[in-house]
């Protein structure tokens, strides 16, 4: 049901950067290992090569081995094993800390008289949409949609279903384009998918490039196959990718001047962190939950009623997510959906998570729970507020008064 590239080029490129990182000032007594390296290379891509014969960067890297291989006079023949070179002296290009001012976008922004101020997105679960003005969706996006579309970076995510013939979908693939900008950064490209998430760009890189402000760019990986992070500095931004389960989750800190950075707003088209999912593509999961919490009623009253076809209940989804999501927010109720929608106890890791990231990139800490408006809870759940709490007390005094006449 899911369509993903099988050609496994970006994590060859990865592994070999990882591999060599600091080549460059290794001496000539530690060629040997340097050869080492690019053989295990040479390796992961004969591995592939079945799979990438119509990709660029695989061919790219084919030719790039061949050429180090000359240029450093390693025979093809030896040991393959990928040794933990030495790590970066202090000084070298991806760890200066004199790059221009303009690379590093809060200390040009302290010039002016107001802090910048941050937003959020996430894109989690079946998919599950924060956008950067704190409006939570469920949307069905199948196949590739717009996150993030500015004068900085574009996002776009991929979206396929869980189950053959389910309407559920989750992300399967993440591209992330960080343009050039002035001395900082080159324009640089990042893709994620399902059992692949490189801890470098598609380039094998983890900075910025050959610029003098490169460092302004750079990927740390937090978890193996789990869990990196971009800091893109010269904009401000924290981007937070995970592999949970199958599917990949996306989360973004972003200043609100670079979130409105476009050309033409106006015609600028689809973006769903700015603008939402399309109502064409949105579902409506509170009038599912509440459906699903009827249905479970009525199968304990009438147990002649057939058994449901998921892993979960009602009943089940809810303690289950209670375990990792005390409060019963909208993080929550999407984790219960998803449990029952897919019967996959990993939609509830990636509720989790996405919440975790939220507490972490938020920068307003009284909107991290997000809640149902009261027109959306279920009969009985609701909770009078504004206009509606003072006609409750007005009915209330009334009918006091009412007692009193009688």
């Amino acid at each position: 049901p899911t369509v993903t590239s099988p050609c496994k080029i970006l994590k060859c490129n990865s592994e070999f950067w990882v591999a060599t990182s600091g080549s460059h000032h290794l001496g000539t007594e530690e060629a040997p290992e340097f050869c080492t390296a690019l053989r295990a290379y040479a390796h992961c891509t004969r591995r592939t090569a079945r799979t990438c014969r119509g990709d660029l960067a695989y061919h790219s890297a084919v030719h790039g081995i061949e050429d180090l291989m000359v240029q450093h006079n390693c025979s093809k023949d030896g040991p393959t094993s990928q040794p933990r070179l030495r790590t970066l002296p202090p000084g070298d290009s991806q760890e200066r800390s004199d790059s221009p001012e303009i690379c590093h976008y809060e200390k040009s922004f302290h010039k002016h008289s107001a802090a910048p101020n941050y937003t959020h997105c996430g894109l989690f679960g079946d998919p599950h949409l924060r956008t950067f003005t704190d409006t939570f969706q469920t949307c069905k996006v199948q196949g590739a949609w717009p996150l993030i579309d500015n004068n900085y970076l574009n996002v776009q995510v991929t979206n396929t279903p869980v189950l053959p013939g389910s309407t559920a979908t989750a992300t399967s693939k993440l591209t992330i384009i960080f343009k050039s900008f002035q001395e900082c950064v080159d324009q640089k490209v990042y893709q994620a998918e399902m059992d692949e998430l490189p801890a470098a760009f598609a380039d094998g890189s983890k900075n910025g490039g050959d610029k003098h402000g490169a460092n302004s760019l750079k990927i740390t990986e937090k978890v193996s196959g789990q869990h990196i992070e971009i800091q893109a500095k010269y904009i401000g931004t924290t981007i937070v990718v995970r592999q949970v389960g199958r599917y990949l989750t996306f989360a973004v800190r972003m200043p609100e001047e670079v979130v409105n950075a476009v050309e033409d707003r106006d015609s600028q088209g689809l973006y769903l962190c700015l603008r939402g999912c399309p109502l064409n593509q949105q579902i409506d999961f509170q009038t599912i939950r509440s459906a699903q919490a009827t249905e479970g009623r009525a199968r304990r009253k009438g147990p002649s009623l057939p058994a449901p076809p998921e892993a979960f209940t009602y009943e089940t989804a809810t303690a289950k997510c209670r375990e990792k999501l005390p409060v019963e927010d909208l993080y929550f109720q999407s984790c219960v959906f998803d449990l029952l929608t897919t019967g996959d106890v990993n939609f509830m890791l990636a509720a989790y998570y996405a919440f975790e990231d939220v507490k972490m990139l938020h920068s307003n800490k009284d909107k991290l729970h997000l809640y149902e408006r009261t027109r959306d809870l279920a009969p009985g759940n609701a909770a009078p507020s504004g206009t509606s709490t003072a006609l409750w007390v007005l009915l209330l005094c009334l009918s006091q008064c009412w007692l009193c006449l009688l």
